[in-house]
């Protein structure tokens, strides 16, 4: 694959074990046990890794924060919800954990529907919540590249506001690269004009390709003022050492599934949102689609990145990932459980042939 791809890790930051077939182990969820699988992305010579959020979960700033000071090159790409956060709150407490961490700081816009209430958020319909995803976005990167900023808008507001340290730029990167991501009309829009890198579930090649044109043609039309939008790939890729073994596993752990109506492994299936309803749909087409996209975990509970997986020897799942960086694809959210396990297998097995 060329240089320029970019393989990140998933840490699941959740207070119940077991995360899709993760070990239910005592203090998964620790500092200590995160941090050794922070340490072992290093290690591996992964980027760094995609940390969820979600009310009921840790707050992810806070674990982000915990495991880059744990770490030296661990780039934590932190989940983050407009609504959660005020735009110039969030700016500031990014900025300084950029400044404290030299750089390694990566964003992920989520605008899926959440327990507002319980924090005290509260979101119309879908486009009052792209709109304020919208305006999120737009203000945060003011607020990184702009010495002092005034803006009215719809949902929010600032009056000469400033952020404090600056965002350094380093060679091309000016701030923090926002990720985002949404299949809906209303989140293609946002993330054509507003995202650094769009972030696709794990769809066939021909899907995501229709996908990356359509945002491509989107940007031009909407008069995109920021440079070319980039593609990223979140999935599970199921590696074992031969292709019978890894489907011998993966039918296996789909029969657990369907034994245990998914548990552990739905937590995006609370509310079906567009992106989610297109993976589920997948199965009607087959329960393998392309060369080794396996759809069946849609049928038995499996959710976002957990719905559909690449399974395979090493070098089945890596020539699998090279198609989708044909298309345009260069930034790869990858895993598996058990987390650290997988993280060691595939860092030694699967990355190696992704650097070629």
């Amino acid at each position: 694959m060329s240089g320029n791809s970019e393989f990140l890790w998933y840490i699941p930051n959740d207070v119940k074990p077991g995360h899709r077939g993760d070990s239910a182990v005592e203090h998964h969820n620790s500092l200590d046990t995160l941090t050794e699988q922070a340490k072992a992305l290093e290690e591996r010579g992964w980027k760094g890794a995609l940390i969820g959020t979600g009310w009921g979960r840790p707050d992810t700033f806070t674990v982000a924060t915990s495991l880059a000071a744990r770490t030296t090159t661990f780039e934590p790409l932190i989940a983050v919800r407009p609504g959660y956060w005020r735009p110039a709150n969030f700016a500031s407490a990014a900025a300084t954990l950029d400044h404290l961490t030299g750089g390694r700081i990566r964003v992920n816009i989520v605008s899926g529907q959440d327990n507002l209430s319980a924090y005290g958020d509260s979101e119309g319909d879908q486009a009052h919540r792209y709109a304020r995803t919208k305006e999120f976005m737009r203000l945060v990167r003011r607020l990184w590249t702009e010495e002092t900023v005034t803006y009215e808008g719809q949902h929010f507001r600032v009056s000469q506001s400033n952020v404090a340290p600056r965002i350094e730029i380093r060679g091309k990167r000016r701030h923090p690269k926002l990720y985002f991501g949404g299949a809906s009309q209303a989140a293609e829009r946002v993330s054509a004009t507003e995202a650094d890198v769009q972030l696709f579930w794990g769809e066939p090649i021909d899907g995501v390709s229709e996908r990356i044109e359509r945002l491509k043609g989107l940007g031009r039309r909407l008069d995109r003022d920021l440079p070319p939008l980039e593609f990223g790939l979140r999935i599970t890729t199921l590696v074992r050492e031969t292709t019978q073994q890894a489907w011998a596993d993966a039918e296996a752990k789909v029969a657990e599934m369907a034994k245990n109506a998914g548990a552990g492994w739905n937590d995006h299936r609370r509310s079906v949102a567009v992106g989610q309803q297109r993976l589920l749909d997948l199965h009607k087409r087959g329960d393998v689609l392309d060369d080794n996209l396996y759809t069946a975990p849609g049928k038995y509970g499996g959710g976002g990145a957990g719905t559909t997986w690449l399974v395979g020897s090493a070098a089945d799942v890596a020539r699998s990932l090279r198609k989708y960086e044909d298309l345009g694809v260069t930034h790869f959210v990858l895993s598996d459980t058990p987390y650290l396990a997988e993280i060691r297998r595939q860092g030694d097995q699967l990355l190696p042939l992704l650097r070629r």
